[in-house]
């Protein structure tokens, strides 16, 4: 999703950064550019590097993109819940109902 203000471009999902930790090629060209996402898919990043590699390399990623999450106001977080509630038969995330409305409601 994109963003055009601070030279953001995109608010990125968590699988994004988790195919980037693995080396996809597919997601290389993204590498460089700069990009936002909440504490929660800075957790479910975690938990899935966590899963795939050894620690020290997900602590590295990790601290490379913690300074990437953005801030997330209550009223975001209530319509994020409320829309996951709405769309609970696709079983989407915490993570993505947080991160789509934010991306949403602010870009």
């Amino acid at each position: 999703m994109k963003q055009e203000e601070d030279g953001i471009k995109y608010f990125w999902d968590s699988y994004v950064i988790i195919e980037l930790g693995k080396s996809n090629p597919n997601y290389e060209k993204y590498i460089q550019e700069p990009v936002l996402f909440t504490i929660f898919n800075l957790a479910e990043i975690y938990w899935n590097l966590l899963n795939e590699l050894d620690e020290k390399e997900a602590n590295n990623l990790y601290e490379r993109y913690s300074p990437c999450v953005v801030n997330i106001s209550d009223d975001i977080l209530k319509e994020a819940i409320k829309f996951r509630k709405e769309h609970k038969k696709k079983d989407l995330s915490y993570a993505d109902c947080i991160g789509y409305t934010y991306s949403k409601k602010t870009i």
